[in-house]
């Protein structure tokens, strides 16, 4: 678990890093806001649409090569990204290091299961914790190294992508050995398809909420006469709070239910921007570190529940939660740069608020998702 952890954080360092270089590419590039939401728009789509297809690559053939090769080509493409001369090449770039994401996240969330066996909703936070960790140091390296270096220093934000490549590739022989002997995943439970749809709902419409603010919130800082750096700081601060409620959000959705928990994080979320957007200030940046422990914090709880709605097919599952939905929300996000160049960003933000109640409602409907007698991801003895 370790190990693929450690990758999630690699490969979530590469995304971390695009809002935090969002700044200094408006300024090299004189970029309006929707251009800018363009270029998250660029990573989430990439990220996303073919996601489900790796998913579903794994689910029936396996492909644990593409943790290492996603991890490389997500560092790789977010570094390239940086130094690029013009903004049609930073787009190029960042759909690159989208794809690597996207080849990294089914097969990485299908072994994290594999790994958990009853406690599947634990070691799937724990993998998450990674990743959110990987998003949190992301603005946190990104903005220092562009501001001493320039934008070209921002090559070096490929690094940890392969270095974490180089480690799963050592580690192939051990991650296999967590695989069931039998590639065809067997479950005593049918695929609930209507669930899972509404699910990927619930998640489309909270991932607008999240896209507008890691877009919006160092623009937001910047436009009220702070720093680059004071917007990175929150965001970290937000992303890093999350990281926190991942381990929390695991032991409680194993406890108490998944559903009760999502229902739960979700309520909270639009009270929290209104209070980042409103009030400001240190109340403003506690609200928002609640965010990130409302949002974040339960990522890995949709992901086991969309693998327990799919039981049948855990890595397509996986796919479609992380990627697909996810990706609705970057063009949310586009939505929401057109709405603060015509209005204004605090409108954009209140339109993030709205997003996430529009999740509320969706995730009211929800049935359980309890995990069936025996998982789908353990083997089926002879």
């Amino acid at each position: 678990m370790a190990a693929l952890s450690s990758g999630h954080l690699a490969t979530d360092f590469a995304n971390g890093a695009l809002p935090a270089l969002l700044p200094f590419f408006v300024d090299k590039f004189d970029l309006s806001y929707t251009l800018a939401a363009a270029a998250v728009l660029a990573s989430a789509v990439s990220s996303s649409i073919v996601q489900p297809l790796f998913g579903l690559w794994s689910d029936r053939r396996g492909a644990i090569w593409l943790l290492p090769a996603g991890v490389a080509l997500a560092g790789i493409g977010i570094g390239l990204a940086s130094a690029a001369p013009n903004y049609t090449l930073v787009l190029v770039c960042v759909v690159i290091s989208g794809l690597g994401v996207a080849a990294f996240h089914p097969e990485g969330s299908k072994f994290a299961a594999f790994a958990g066996g009853p406690r599947r909703a634990s070691a799937m936070s724990f993998f998450s914790i990674g990743g959110n960790l990987g998003f949190a140091l992301g603005p946190t390296v990104a903005t220092p190294l562009v501001l001493a270096l320039g934008l070209t220093g921002g090559l070096l934000l490929a690094v940890p992508g392969l270095v974490g490549a180089v480690v799963l590739l050592a580690l192939i022989p051990f991650l296999g050995s967590f695989a069931p002997e039998r590639r065809q995943v067997e479950s005593d439970q049918p695929d609930r398809p209507g669930a899972l749809l509404l699910l990927l709902g619930v998640i489309a419409f909270r991932s607008v909420s999240w896209f507008g603010l890691i877009t919006f919130v160092p623009l937001w800082e910047v436009s009220l006469g702070h720093s680059k750096s004071q917007g990175s700081h929150l965001l970290s601060l937000m992303l890093l709070a999350g990281g926190l409620g991942t381990l929390a959000a695991g032991q409680l959705a194993d406890r108490f239910g998944r559903r009760p928990v999502l229902i739960a994080s979700t309520a909270a979320t639009a009270p929290l921007i209104l209070i980042f957007v409103i009030v400001g200030g240190v109340p403003g940046a506690i609200a928002l570190a609640g965010v990130g422990i409302s949002v974040i914090g339960t990522f890995g709880v949709t992901m086991v529940m969309s693998q327990e709605y799919l039981p049948r097919h855990i890595g397509m599952a996986s796919g479609l939660s992380i990627g697909l939905s996810i990706g609705l929300g970057g063009v949310g996000a586009v939505a929401l740069g057109a709405v603060a160049d015509s209005i204004d960003l605090r409108a954009a933000l209140y339109g993030a608020a709205a997003s996430a109640l529009v999740a509320l409602a969706l995730a009211a409907f929800l049935p359980s998702s309890r995990p069936s007698r025996r998982l789908a991801v353990e083997p089926v003895a002879p």
